[in-house]
């Protein structure tokens, strides 16, 4: 599809980075581009820039290291065999379509397994995946983007830590901060997860001598959690000591030459070159140096309230219904269980978890997840380029995909045949035979082939991930704003 609103929709001249071509390209080089060009735009220049030139400008380093390497990586081991017909860049935007891809099967899968470990109902978890499939945050999973590959693990690391295997889901978490800033907000499942077992500890065992001698469980479990958490963080860290040393510290070595056509870039754009002579950044001389917040600053103005203008009205109807339907799933929750909430879920009731649905978005093992997707809601919001909530949420957080899936199982009667009973069944007793054979087994191409007769609220809820789906390949792969 992207290819073939490339060949019929002329690209926008648009403002963004472009670097020139330093070689010509061959006839195979223009196929791939003509076929996988419209997955090279907007912020997928600077990650097939960095995986071949390395961070050059300063502003690259607001991107993260691990998709680069992984982009390079398949480029020059698995595409091996294609160097005499395909240049580098063709390589790496090849090599970036067939990652993306295995990165979108396998965070669809993740997502499934992690629906099933919270929500304990198969048929919400499989729902939730296939909405994943046609994310509104599609074009961005698909393209030369670190999305995909931070949906896969930081999916995957939830999993795992349902599952109990810690050690597990913080190494995935930690490769997630590689590939994406965000992923140190993700340290918050360890805190949380700690502070449960101590509380826990302390309500079971209030009031007894005992409670000493059984405190060195939650005490044990706040070092994993602090190691866990160090870990996660670590990749961060490196990465702004990597910057420093690059565009901070004289090299004693002298730099390898830059090509001519780059340093008239870097002159005409106002670009900082690594290893250039002269006034070192600001940011260099702060107590604690990270470049990170400093590009954010200086060359996308992102702040706290800085993108509350009239002229970024468009760009906030864009977030809307991502908003909206964020903000929903968070209200929904509270509202299902408001003590639950108010406690922070750390308080232990047995006659509140009997009355409690046990299965399903409302069930209390989803609060850390809206409290976590929440968070990042805020923060998109107010100190964010709002138009990137969508694909920021959409693969960052389950529960836009759990919360869609729960008003479709809930307000729809075409999937109440399903034996969901307007509410949520539980693992015991599902196989996935029961689910049906063939397209029928897919509730989303089941809604989707009776349109006429589903609910507004269903046609919403997927005219929202299909429009989407549709217009960011539409306009994203043709440099026009969907960024």
């Amino acid at each position: 599809l992207q290819a073939l609103f490339n060949l019929l929709i002329p690209d926008h001249a648009a403002d963004a980075f472009s670097p020139p071509r330093l070689s010509e390209p061959g006839p195979w080089d223009l196929l791939v581009e003509r076929l996988l060009g419209g997955l090279a735009r907007w912020d997928a220049e600077h990650f097939l820039f960095i995986a071949e030139r390395g961070y050059l400008y300063e502003h690259n380093c607001a991107f993260f290291p691990l998709y680069p390497l992984s982009l390079r990586a398949g480029a020059e081991a698995a595409l091996w065999p294609l160097r005499r017909l395909l240049r580098l860049r063709s390589r790496l935007l090849l090599s970036a379509t067939l990652l993306n891809s295995l990165f979108s099967v396998l965070a669809a899968a993740a997502l499934y397994e992690l629906g099933c470990a919270v929500l304990r109902c198969r048929r919400a978890a499989f729902l939730a995946a296939l909405l994943f499939c046609v994310s509104p945050a599609n074009v961005f999973l698909a393209a030369a983007y670190s999305e995909s590959m931070f949906s896969c693990l930081a999916f995957g690391a939830m999993w795992r830590l349902e599952r109990g295997h810690c050690w597990l889901g913080a190494l995935l978490f930690s490769l997630a901060t590689g590939a994406r800033a965000n992923g140190v907000i993700n340290t918050g499942f360890f805190l949380y997860s700690c502070a449960k077992l101590f509380a826990l500890q302390l309500q079971l065992h209030s009031g007894s001598l005992r409670m000493l001698c059984l405190l060195w469980k939650p005490l044990l479990s706040a070092a994993s959690s602090a190691v866990a958490c160090a870990g996660v963080f670590l990749p961060f860290a490196l990465f702004q000591y990597y910057a420093y040393v690059r565009f901070c510290v004289p090299r004693a070595d002298p730099e390898p030459p830059v090509p001519e056509p780059l340093l008239r870039l870097a002159l005409d754009k106002g670009y900082r070159v690594a290893g250039a002579r002269g006034v070192h950044p600001p940011w260099c001389s702060q107590r604690f140096p990270t470049v990170y917040p400093y590009i954010q600053d200086v060359y996308w103005n992102v702040g706290f309230l800085r993108y509350f203008e009239l002229r970024q009205i468009p760009n906030f109807l864009l977030a809307l219904p991502v908003t909206l339907l964020s903000s929903w799933a968070a209200w929904t929750y509270l509202i299902a269980n408001p003590r639950h909430c108010l406690t922070l879920g750390l308080e232990r009731r047995k006659s509140e978890e009997e009355n409690k649905p046990r299965a399903g978005f409302c069930c209390p093992a989803v609060f850390v997840y809206v409290v976590h997707a929440t968070a990042l809601l805020l923060f998109g919001f107010f100190c964010m380029h709002v138009q990137v909530l969508t694909r920021f949420l959409g693969s960052s957080s389950p529960v836009l995909y759990w919360f869609s899936a729960h008003l479709l199982q809930e307000h729809e009667p075409l999937l109440w045949s399903e034996g969901t009973d307007h509410q949520t069944t539980s693992l015991r007793g599902e196989s996935p035979g029961s689910w049906g054979k063939g397209a029928a087994a897919n509730p989303v191409l089941r809604l989707l082939s009776n349109w006429r007769f589903i609910t507004p609220l269903s046609k919403c809820v997927l005219g929202f991930f299909l429009s989407y789906w549709l217009l960011g390949l539409v306009l994203h792969c043709n440099f026009l704003p969907w960024t």
